[in-house]
């Protein structure tokens, strides 16, 4: 039987985002090649924990406590402003269904110090590049990042950038055309072949 999305697992993630010469980066880092994303390239982040959830406070700031908890557990960075950018609901055919919140933040000055468990490299890259990497095979995305960097690769900057969070959108995933493509109210991901499409509604 197939659980309620509202009472799934929760999960929080970070888009970290600093100021470069072409506009902005975000941080990625590539999973071990086990568990439920392995050898991808994913932004930090993890489940909410007993310790994150606080009495009577509302899901999404569990889920910012443990996105802002993970990051420095994954990479030893502090983040802080996080702000709610997106909820992501998995597809009744998700093997692990977990409810994950997007968040988008300014990166902090300190250097990245990775996770030797967690992290096998981390990159800090523009989202086009990110997408081009896929694009060629050389990186794999999942399709929650592909889309939150390819809606991030319009903004020409930070400031443009942390100005699209705040109004949180809502991605209900269904699984399309037997696993080869993904529909949501906002359009529908194309992911037969590389690269990937993205046709909004």
């Amino acid at each position: 039987m197939t659980t309620p999305d509202e009472d799934l697992p929760l999960a929080g993630t970070v888009v970290l985002l600093r100021p470069a010469a072409d506009g902005f980066q975000v941080l990625l880092l590539r999973r071990p090649s086990r568990g439920s994303f392995a050898d991808a390239w994913v932004f930090p982040g993890g489940k909410v924990e007993q310790g994150d959830r606080q009495p009577g406070a509302a899901e999404v700031d569990d889920a910012r406590r443990a996105a802002a908890r993970e990051t420095a557990e994954e990479v030893g960075l502090t983040a802080r402003d996080l702000v709610p950018l997106s909820e992501w609901r998995p597809p009744a055919e998700a093997p692990v269904r977990i409810r994950t919140w997007f968040f988008l933040a300014l990166a902090p000055d300190a250097e990245p110090s990775p996770s030797a468990d967690e992290v096998v490299e981390l990159a800090w890259v523009s989202p086009a590049e990110a997408l081009a990497r896929h694009a060629s095979g050389e990186w794999r995305l999942f399709p929650p990042t592909w889309l939150t960097l390819h809606r991030l690769s319009t903004f020409a900057d930070v400031d443009a950038a942390l100005a699209s969070g705040g109004a949180v959108e809502l991605f209900q995933t269904q699984v399309l055309d037997e696993g080869r493509a993904f529909g949501w109210a906002q359009g529908t991901l194309h992911a037969h072949t590389l690269p990937w499409r993205f046709d909004p509604v």
